[in-house]
């Protein structure tokens, strides 16, 4: 009882964790009230084991939400049709890449020479990585799958190593989801036949 009393907000974000993955893979706007639920508990989790720069990753994580809900619901052109879901944009892929690998760098540096993180480089990779999954996630961009698949199975080992156990859990679970989601969007991508989840 008393490891479960110590792991409690551990347990919660976790089980929001696995409703939110599911509903993104069923292309559910309900994964951003979830989603939005999930963030606000783990920015206390985050904060309680040290994981600063997850931490403040999961406000991003919260704007991103707001404007996913938004653009999924009314972002297709003047008509405020439900978004569908397509590639990542050629005319991203550069600026988003360079702009991944320097936020990489610049957390990796305040991390390791300005806070006690014991875990600087895997932390600073999964915030810069994430960056780029929540906003292809929010453009409903079928490669977010490709992004989050690696983010995930760096979580699965960070949580791990940090003692949080369920969590580790839940991202290993990512990982496998992820690879699902992906081939999911990319059939519905291509019959375009699902209506949006309500």
């Amino acid at each position: 009882m008393n490891f479960f009393l110590a792991h409690w907000l551990d347990i919660t974000t976790t089980v929001l964790g696995l409703a939110y993955i599911l509903l993104e893979v069923r292309v559910s706007l309900w994964l951003f009230l979830v989603g939005g639920l999930m963030e606000v508990l783990d920015v206390v989790l985050y904060y309680d084991y040290g994981l600063y720069a997850d931490c403040a990753m999961e406000f991003y994580y919260i704007a991103m939400t707001l404007y996913g809900f938004y653009n999924w619901k009314w972002g297709k052109s003047a008509q405020h049709q439900e978004l569908p879901i397509t590639h990542f944009e050629r005319r991203y892929i550069l600026p988003w890449t360079l702009g991944t690998l320097a936020a990489w760098a610049i957390i990796w540096y305040l991390l390791a020479f300005h806070t006690d993180s014991t875990v600087p480089l895997a932390d600073s990779f999964t915030t810069a990585f994430s960056l780029l999954g929540a906003w292809a996630l929010a453009r409903k961009y079928v490669e977010q799958w490709l992004v989050w698949i690696a983010v995930d199975a760096v979580c699965f080992a960070l949580y791990a190593y940090k003692g949080l156990p369920f969590k580790s859990g839940l991202y290993g679970l990512y990982v496998i989801l992820a690879v699902w989601g992906y081939l999911k969007w990319l059939r519905q991508m291509r019959t375009n036949s699902e209506p949006l989840a309500i």
